[in-house]
């Protein structure tokens, strides 16, 4: 009897013990929380890229950074080198090491690097210089220099200008493309550049004298007084150059000269494109009060010779609100005769960066001209210097050269 009541107790304690396991329990347990059963697998949402940080263009780079002028001074580029009337300097596109002078009596100078100087070409044979204004004016290389060898040039002789081109090496290669007669000595022009659209640039005078007597720059019947445009890689009609499509003037104004892309000029006396503005900027000789810049447009009447940049200079019935206004002037006696630079794009002055270099003949002041991306002017003279600056001339690596009509060729330098 006693064994029998201990395997009784045995057996209920046995059945009361919990069982360990996995699976106590076949549904959810009343004290737990609800086991969620895992999703299903998805593809993966693509994660939203960030939208990439849009790079400001040079143009508004350089508008974020104002011309702020320092100290500057000149530097003689070649300190054992003089020329002869010199009245421009360029350079080939070919060599970076060279750069040519242009001197008014004919000949055309290739310096080294090391400072050393040629003669590249003399054509003092065929130029009249029976005037101050009158002689080898200008030269322009040709954009396919390298591989054709052909460089423009304008000069007087007896008869008017000419502007001609020649291959390297061969002086009586001469191609004469577009004479037009000058009536008197004076006011010649004489600039010729390429633009980037491939054209080829002419800065004509309105023929001379004073106060331009035959009323040539507001005549579209010729080429004085007048910025021109032509194709020299093709050839048309009689002409030894064709006249591009889109040229103002072009079968549009019976009796005008096809050529002529802007007019109303006295004397551009040097012009340059800044192409990061996309601009084609010249200055204007003024008459007795007043020198100006310009900003060329196609099909542009800039005034003369009813107007001397902004003042009045004769009177007209003209309606003057179709005359483009310059966009700087300065009087006399300030200076006397302005000559036309470059906005400078080089390395050497930093504080230059995208300003508008230029000077006048007489009084030998240099000035900066800066342009805000509205084109609002800010000008600031630079120096105060002797030198008679007839031109400007920029290198290969966009250096700016200061041109002395007394001999030398001289460079900025920012202290």
């Amino acid at each position: 009897m006693k064994i029998l009541i201990i395997m009784m107790i045995s057996i209920l304690l046995v059945s009361c013990s919990p069982v360990a396991g996995p699976d106590i329990y076949d549904g959810e347990s009343p004290d737990a929380s609800p086991v969620e059963a895992p999703d299903e697998p998805t593809a993966e949402e693509p994660i939203a890229a960030e939208e990439p940080v849009a790079e400001k263009s040079p143009l508004e780079i350089l508008y974020e950074n104002p011309f702020s002028p320092t100290e500057y001074s000149i530097v003689d580029a070649f300190p054992s080198l003089s020329f002869e009337q010199p009245l421009y300097l360029t350079h080939d596109g070919k060599d970076p090491t060279k750069i040519y002078v242009v001197e008014k009596t004919g000949k055309i100078k290739v310096v080294e690097n090391d400072g050393s100087a040629d003669v590249f070409v003399d054509l003092g044979d065929r130029i009249s210089l029976d005037g101050n204004e009158k002689g080898l004016l200008g030269m322009a290389f040709h954009p396919n220099y390298s591989e054709n060898g052909y460089y423009y040039v304008y000069y007087t002789n007896s008869s008017g200008s000419v502007i001609s081109r020649l291959t390297e090496g061969l002086p009586d290669s001469e191609t004469v493309l577009l004479t037009y007669p000058q009536p008197y000595s004076n006011h010649n022009g004489g600039h010729i550049t390429f633009g980037s659209d491939g054209y080829l640039y002419i800065a004509s005078g309105d023929g001379g004298s004073s106060g331009d007597p035959l009323n040539n720059a507001q005549n579209l019947g010729n080429h004085l007084g007048k910025i021109l445009r032509i194709d020299v890689d093709n050839s048309e009609a009689d002409l030894a150059y064709a006249i591009p499509d889109d040229n103002p003037f072009k079968a549009n104004a019976e009796g005008s000269m096809e050529e002529i892309f802007a007019y109303g000029l006295r004397n551009p006396w040097r012009f340059s494109f800044d192409e990061l503005r996309d601009l084609l900027i010249a200055a204007d000789v003024g008459q007795n009060k007043m020198e100006e810049i310009n900003l060329i447009e196609s099909g542009g009447n800039y005034g003369w010779n009813i107007m001397e940049g902004t003042l009045d200079y004769k009177q007209s019935n003209v309606d003057k609100s179709i005359f483009k206004s310059p966009i700087w002037v300065y009087e006399h006696p300030i200076g006397k005769s302005i000559t036309g630079g470059y906005t400078y794009y080089g390395t050497e002055n930093p504080s230059l960066y995208g300003t508008y270099i230029y000077a006048d003949f007489i009084s030998g002041k240099i000035w900066g001209l800066w342009l805000d991306a509205d084109l609002t002017p800010h000008n600031y003279e630079l120096l105060d210097t002797d030198l008679k600056i007839s031109s400007f001339g920029v290198d290969a690596d966009s250096e700016l050269y200061l041109i002395d009509y007394q001999g030398k060729i001289y460079k900025l330098d920012e202290n």
